[in-house]
């Protein structure tokens, strides 16, 4: 299975924080593009902190059956 996101300690070691709404506001800071999930965390592509262009498209979001 191909990495899409960065997993949650991944998230931590990025921002430093562990609160999810620390991470958001420290990814901001950053200017690292991040979507919010329904729980409200960050989520981080690959892509984004790779410096790569292209960002995956909702297609990509979803789970193959």
């Amino acid at each position: 299975m191909i990495k899409i996101f960065l997993d949650s300690s991944e998230i931590f070691a990025l921002t430093g924080r562990k609160m999810k709404g620390r991470q958001i506001d420290a990814l901001r800071k950053m200017g690292i593009p991040f979507y919010v999930n329904a729980t409200g965390h960050p989520v981080v592509t690959l892509t984004a902190v790779e410096g790569r262009k292209e960002e995956p498209t909702h297609a990509t979001w979803e789970m193959p059956e």
